[in-house]
């Protein structure tokens, strides 16, 4: 029988192989962030601590989080596109904060309970990102929330759009997103999730969807 302490081990040692060295969380986040590619700005020393902080916070997601480790680096690359857009370094410093909360949910919440879906467009996760969640909250509760991520460079309150919904087992394909009462049709079929609304502003959500398990 596995113990947590070598299941942690093969993760640490099938993160570094991965990554293609072994290293320290805090070099890792300078390589991977600061690569001969990237724009001079991600790399400044004003955001050092945020590139050291969100490393160390990786590092522990990937070893304790019960989510999907395909999930969470598939949504590392999906933040690294989004960080690529900035120009100013407050956009940096808000990306950052913004993708430390995600991880930290990672961290600190039961994910066992949680379905999550990337949205794909021709057979590629879909740029912008949109990402949905089914909790499953009790044995007749459900919630659905989800974002839909534009650009970085809008105002903060405009740079997302939210899916937020509750619903039960046996009601869970018409959902109505609370956020903005758009109506949606949910289709589910063993990983694929198709989502459809036929009114006008709703269509952000609209497509398949993807699940990580």
């Amino acid at each position: 029988m596995w113990l947590k302490t070598d299941i942690n081990m093969l993760k640490i040692t099938g993160l570094l192989f991965g990554l293609g060295f072994f290293s320290t969380p805090t070099s890792f986040a300078n390589q991977e962030l600061c690569t001969a590619t990237s724009a001079q700005m991600r790399c400044s020393p004003q955001l050092e601590d945020f590139r050291v902080k969100l490393s160390e916070q990786y590092f522990t997601a990937y070893l304790i989080t019960d989510a999907p480790l395909r999930l969470l680096q598939d949504t590392q690359q999906l933040w690294s596109y989004r960080l690529n857009q900035c120009k100013k370094i407050a956009c940096f410093q808000q990306q950052f904060e913004s993708r430390l909360d995600e991880i930290n949910i990672f961290i600190s919440l039961n994910q066992s309970l949680t379905q999550h879906y990337l949205k794909y467009e021709n057979g590629k996760i879909a740029r912008p990102a949109v990402h949905l969640k089914v909790h499953q909250l009790g044995k007749d509760k459900i919630k659905i929330e989800g974002t839909a991520y534009r650009s970085p460079k809008n105002r903060l309150e405009t740079q997302t759009i939210p899916f937020l919904a509750y619903t039960t087992p046996d009601e869970k394909a018409e959902i109505t997103n609370n956020e903005n009462d758009c109506k949606y049709h949910f289709n589910y079929e063993k990983a694929i999730l198709s989502v459809s609304s036929s009114q006008q502003g709703c269509e952000r959500f609209n497509g398949i969807y993807r699940l990580y398990d």
